[in-house]
């Protein structure tokens, strides 16, 4: 074993003096002699070690490929994904920009974080504070509704509930004013509802429950239930659910109406805080405009969509237009070459065939462009 490994040792030395050797006696040959074995060598020595440097350069740029390809796939999908948040995100802005233009005055605007992992779930912590102008017991409104009550400020944050807190109280009314109300949180369990009746909500538990309506006053489904002013703290014309249909308690004299809140927790996301001096001026017709002010602003951006695709359609006539008069001029003129090469050939050469002149064709109406190829 020693041996043969000692001669292995001496045989690579040997292999590598004689190549050293080689490339010395290449390096002096003539041009005339060097080109002719440099040749040999890549045929015979080399070659397999050229096919192996192609082949993986080749797979290096197969897999540079792939990794992009990889990148723009995800690029699109995160981008298509991205979408619908983004059409959503804009909505809500447009609905805040509508409550905000009503209001005019006396609200905070504020982003509501949703603490998760919390024992108590029904509050959420808003991104501003007494810094802001907030003030506790102040009321927190949405686009669509009541939101909760500011509970404790701080002077950059503050804490409010919702109103399927065991804490929240609303006196409520119909909207003709004709049945009027406690609102208060619903005891999940106590009636039993389809999916159809909660609607987005996730569960039984966000729902609200308006007590005490006088036994002949009477709601249908789908009645919304608006504040009523009592108390001094939820102004009146507040929306604050919509009736889901009437459960059965223990009060002989009074009904008692399921609703389902205006706002969605899960929808929760900017909110405004109205100040004190705000809710003591009154809140008449605000909200019952907001939906008319955000679907003014639908019908604007609709008009702006459609002028675009107009102009887009009218750039695409044009240039279309101007394709075709271009390729028009072009066989007009190449007719007009061949014609006058074929006169000079007749007059130099006696005897040559004469090519007859090309017709010229007869021009198309003016909107044949626009009518065959506009496309948006």
């Amino acid at each position: 074993m020693a041996r043969a490994a000692r001669f292995t040792n001496r045989f690579d030395i040997v292999l590598f003096g004689g190549c050293i050797l080689l490339s010395l006696v290449s390096m002096v040959l003539p041009p005339n002699l060097r080109e002719p074995v440099a040749g040999a060598l890549r045929r015979s020595l080399v070659a397999p070690l050229v096919r192996l440097q192609r082949g993986a350069e080749k797979w290096r740029g197969a897999y540079l490929t792939a990794e992009r390809e990889e990148l723009r796939r995800d690029t699109l999908a995160l981008a298509a994904a991205r979408v619908p948040t983004l059409e959503a995100d804009n909505d809500r802005l447009r609905q805040m920009l509508g409550l905000g233009s009503k209001l005019q005055w006396g609200f905070i605007p504020a982003q509501a974080l949703q603490g998760r992992g919390r024992a108590d779930d029904f509050t959420i912590t808003l991104s501003a504070g007494s810094r802001a102008g907030i003030r506790e017991r102040s009321l927190v409104v949405a686009p669509e509704g009541i939101v909760g009550m500011v509970q404790t400020v701080d002077p950059s944050m503050s804490l409010a509930i919702l109103f399927a807190h065991p804490d929240f109280r609303v006196s409520a009314m119909s909207a003709d004013g004709s049945a009027f109300g406690i609102v208060q949180p619903h005891i999940a369990g106590n009636t039993t509802l389809n999916p159809t009746q909660t609607g987005s909500l996730q569960s039984e538990r966000w729902l609200l429950e308006l007590r005490g309506v006088p036994f002949r006053s009477t709601l249908k489904p789908g009645a919304v239930v608006y504040s009523s002013g009592l108390g001094g703290i939820y102004p009146r014309g507040i929306p604050v659910g919509v009736v889901l249909g009437e459960i059965k308690t223990t009060e002989a004299w009074a009904r008692t109406y399921l609703l389902r809140p205006s706002v969605n927790p899960a929808e929760i996301s900017s909110v405004m805080v109205l100040t004190p001096q705000r809710g003591t001026a009154g809140l008449n017709n605000v909200w019952a405009e907001v939906g008319s002010v955000d679907s003014a602003t639908r019908r604007i951006v609709a008009a702006g969509d459609s002028l675009a695709r107009q102009a887009a359609s009218a750039e695409a006539a044009a240039r279309r237009a101007a394709i075709d008069s271009t390729a028009r001029t072009y066989r007009d003129s190449a007719r007009r070459e061949t014609a006058s090469t074929a006169d000079s050939i007749a007059r130099v050469i006696p005897g040559a065939p004469v090519i007859p002149r090309a017709t010229p064709a007869a021009p198309r109406p003016a909107d044949t462009a626009a009518t065959r190829g506009a496309r948006p």
